[in-house]
């Protein structure tokens, strides 16, 4: 008997395939894409520091009608359906409210990211002479390959307390004219012992040494004169003394702005786009929004990298605390069950990045679970390491309305996990919320070469996750 079943048909109907977001734009569409990638980038450039991206978010926010908390606490400002409210907490972190029509105590809407990024931090007492070069020691911070940082043009970022407890901005190697730093690495001729090693160990943390000045003063009777012509500059152009290194905060990034990436001009080659793509899509899709049923919420938190905690981290108290104040400004009889019924029937994106699919390294990844840069934002169910361990693992009904939403609004998705399942791991401030009972899913941008000096990522990639973001804190 002859089958007249069509194949094709079935075939389209039952399986799936993730699609290259870059089809599924008209031009509209992809002018708006390129149009803010240019924005995003010039954000990137603004913010090399978790300092400084806290500051750009908040000039952002308050230039499209922020209020600090304070002003609501106070009753300078009334708190009411479309109040726009933000906290800052020691200029780290900062989280911003689009006060919704419902009550606080009913639930809110959240994109969470981070804002700190893999870096070089100084030790507190970091500046010392040796053969006649300056150096300033460095404790790296976060999940860094130290072979990455040898060799390669960085800057200097940071803030300073003197003796009068006076802050001072530092910024040295980001402008044409300055000069930039280096950590040193061994001859090719000469590293025979070195290379032999595996890659952890090619590079010891401790010589993570960064050069800083070659040239002396002083006479015949002067001590470490290449380091005290180092003090005496920074003295006369910033009035920084060597103590006050132990009231400081100094980090050390790649120099140098967010350029295109590709003949097609279609990725973006940066430091820091773990997790800054996310913050900053989180931050341009809430400062778009004005009026929502459901509070929105955009929370750029610092501290991820090394998990979270300290008062700044999404493992703080910050948040919880601004909430209940904000519920407690629409209740006056308020009560700590508000605080646990909002956190309750809230919704989050955890907005972090994901790993790309790299050929190159292709046995690092199972490939059929695994995103993909081009084919849109990326659902990961779970991160964590290994067996799960460390992990929010999304459930399926939240999973679902998720997924509904995007394809509801044209949003180019897929799924996949962090590499192999033995591969390795890592985490996301997920599972934070989510110990608080709120519906969590991580949901970001994938990423090639995540957390070297310079990381890539697709503009297109960028431009879905926006839109994703966008819906789901007007959902």
């Amino acid at each position: 008997m002859e089958n007249n079943t069509n194949y094709e048909a079935l075939s389209e109907t039952l399986t799936h395939k993730f699609q290259n977001a870059w089809e599924a734009l008209d031009e509209n569409e992809t002018k708006a894409c390129f149009d803010l990638s240019e924005k995003y980038k010039l954000f990137l450039n603004a913010g090399k520091t978790e300092r400084e991206s806290a500051k750009e978010i908040l000039n952002q926010a308050v230039e499209a009608g922020y209020k600090p908390i304070e002003d609501f606490i106070s009753g300078k400002e009334s708190l009411k359906a479309g109040s726009k409210v933000y906290a800052m907490n020691r200029d780290k972190a900062i989280v911003l409210f689009l006060m919704g029509k419902s009550a606080l105590k009913e639930g809110m809407n959240i994109v969470g990211a981070h804002i700190d990024v893999p870096r070089l931090d100084l030790k507190p007492f970091p500046l010392y002479e040796s053969s006649d070069l300056a150096f300033l020691k460095t404790h790296y911070y976060g999940g860094v390959k130290k072979y990455q940082w040898t060799a390669t043009p960085l800057a200097l970022h940071g803030v300073v307390f003197n003796h009068n407890n006076e802050k001072i901005e530092v910024v040295i190697g980001e402008e044409d004219t300055d000069p930039v730093l280096a950590i040193t690495d061994l001859l090719p001729h000469l590293a025979k012992d070195q290379v032999s090693k595996t890659l952890s160990e090619g590079i010891d943390g401790e010589t993570l040494n960064v050069l800083i000045g070659h040239m002396p003063i002083g006479d015949s009777k002067t001590k470490d004169k290449v380091k005290l012509n180092i003090l005496k500059i920074l003295d006369e152009k910033y009035g920084i003394k060597e103590e006050d290194f132990l009231s400081a905060e100094f980090e050390v990034v790649p120099a140098g702005k967010a350029k295109d990436l590709g003949l097609d001009r279609s990725m973006i080659s940066a430091y820091g786009h773990d997790d800054r793509v996310c913050s900053y899509v989180g931050l341009a899709a809430i400062l778009e929004l004005s009026d929502v049923e459901t509070t929105a919420c955009a929370m750029f938190m610092d501290k991820e990298e090394v998990g979270s905690q300290g008062n700044t981290g999404s493992q703080s108290r910050f948040f919880e605390n601004i909430v209940a104040e904000l519920i407690a400004l629409q209740e006056p009889n308020f009560n700590d069950l508000y605080l646990r019924r909002c956190i309750s029937n809230t919704s989050v994106l955890s907005g972090d990045v994901g790993a790309a699919f790299d050929p190159n390294y292709a046995s690092a990844y199972e490939k059929t679970n695994s995103a993909h840069i081009g084919k849109g934002v990326q659902l990961v169910k779970y991160t964590g390491a290994r067996g799960k361990a460390g992990c929010n693992d999304a459930n399926a009904e939240f999973l679902g309305s998720v997924r509904k939403l995007f394809n509801d609004n044209n949003i180019v998705w897929q799924i996949g996990e962090l590499g192999k399942v033995d591969q390795g791991g890592g985490g996301t401030i997920a599972y934070i919320l989510a110990n608080s009972n709120a519906e969590v899913v991580d949901c970001g941008v994938p990423v090639l070469s995540m957390h070297a000096p310079y990381e890539i990522v697709s503009k297109v990639d960028v431009y879905m996750t926006y839109k994703a973001y966008k819906s789901f804190l007007n959902r």
